[in-house]
């Protein structure tokens, strides 16, 4: 555990934006496609923005569940800075009610004292940048519920020279969407499943608005992101389902867009699921590969080959991946196959780094 001074600290509820009142007298947040109504002293059912005098109000700005640095590659995000060690963290609640969170103790958290970490959004820069974090990523639950906040660490982290990553669900408004990602380097992309049962029935949301999310970020930004969806036997694991998904990849993003197919382990609500067999991964993967991704990954299992990137012209090696310790590097410095040439999609800047498998939990303390 390394602790770093905090500085300024923050535990009060900020402004929101996104919200309007309605004729009956309530208030309608405009976030995310819940549109939460509420009335005076309600909380949405992310939990964390509420009506509070008349407005909405974000009720965990400043405060963190914890702070650590990860490999990038943990995000997941195998294109984006390879290597180097990122500064994670999050708040609590989420706008998904998803019966497998892994990260249920977080998400689903409604004891705020649980948040002990405080800092603003420049100390979070100011630590980033004392520990030699390339980036800060916003994650362990989603951040869009806690846009302000974000928004307000990014702009720091930016004037630094710290890029930033959201891994997010990707449920959000079009408005909210423009102003989130406007302030994002990178994104991980939870596409939990390919049918409107699944997302209705586990997560209680639809598939739809996350659709919108991938496009917009594909046809309207510069954000590198990448796509993980965790296979859930029985649920999102079908052949038939995979093809479909990855078809609609190809379709409307390309050949380009890494997917990550993980594997479940019993969780939250869905203890007596099976944990995904490793062939299934398997099987996800070679269904992307047939249908023209070019980088598709499996995760939470150990599996070197499958988790390596290769050049989609030569098939040379280009990035080998043992867990999140890289080993073979046929990559130039901006991102080329030393074999053929041909460029290798993602973002890239020198030789990579060396931060590999480590976990680095960190404490800011309070000044």
């Amino acid at each position: 555990m390394t602790e770093l001074p905090a500085g300024e600290t923050f535990a009060e509820t900020h402004p929101g934006r996104y919200w309007h009142a309605l004729e009956d007298g309530r208030i309608q947040c405009d976030l995310c496609p819940r549109y939460c109504k509420l009335r005076e002293g309600q909380r949405g059912l992310c939990f964390v923005r509420a009506r509070e005098n008349d407005q909405v109000v974000l009720t965990t700005y400043g405060r963190s569940s914890g702070f650590c640095v990860d490999p990038i590659e943990k995000k997941p995000l195998n294109h984006f800075l390879p290597g180097t060690p990122i500064l994670s963290f999050g708040t609590a609640g989420c706008n998904l009610t998803c019966k497998f969170c892994q990260n249920w103790d977080i998400s689903k958290s409604r004891e705020f004292d649980r948040l002990q970490d405080r800092a603003s959004p420049e100390t979070i820069a100011a630590a980033a940048a004392k520990l030699g974090c390339r980036s800060v990523a916003f994650t362990y639950n989603d951040p869009v519920i806690f846009l302000e906040y974000a928004v307000d660490v990014a702009e720091a982290c930016h004037a630094r020279g710290i890029k930033t990553v959201a891994v997010t669900a990707g449920y959000v408004c079009d408005e909210p969407r423009v102003e989130f990602f406007r302030h994002m380097d990178a994104a991980n992309v939870d596409l939990k499943a390919f049918t409107e049962g699944f997302y209705q029935t586990l997560c209680t949301s639809h598939l739809e608005p996350v659709l919108d999310t991938l496009t917009y970020l594909k046809h309207e930004t510069d954000v590198w992101f990448e796509i993980t969806t965790l296979l859930i036997p029985g649920e999102n694991d079908s052949e038939a389902e995979l093809e479909e998904l990855s078809q609609w990849v190809m379709t409307h993003l390309g050949p380009d867009v890494p997917l990550h197919f993980s594997a479940f382990h019993p969780d939250w609500k869905m203890m007596d699921t099976p944990p995904t067999p490793l062939a299934t991964l398997q099987r996800a993967r070679r269904i992307a590969v047939k249908n023209g991704v070019r980088y598709a990954y499996v995760g939470n299992v150990h599996d070197p080959e499958s988790d390596s990137t290769y050049c989609h012209s030569c098939g040379a090696m280009l990035i080998g991946r043992d867990w999140y310790q890289l080993s073979t590097w046929t990559l130039t410095d901006d991102g080329h196959c030393r074999a053929c040439g041909a460029r290798c999609a993602g973002v890239f800047d020198g030789p990579p780094g060396d931060w590999g498998r480590k976990r680095l939990p960190v404490r800011l303390r309070a000044a």
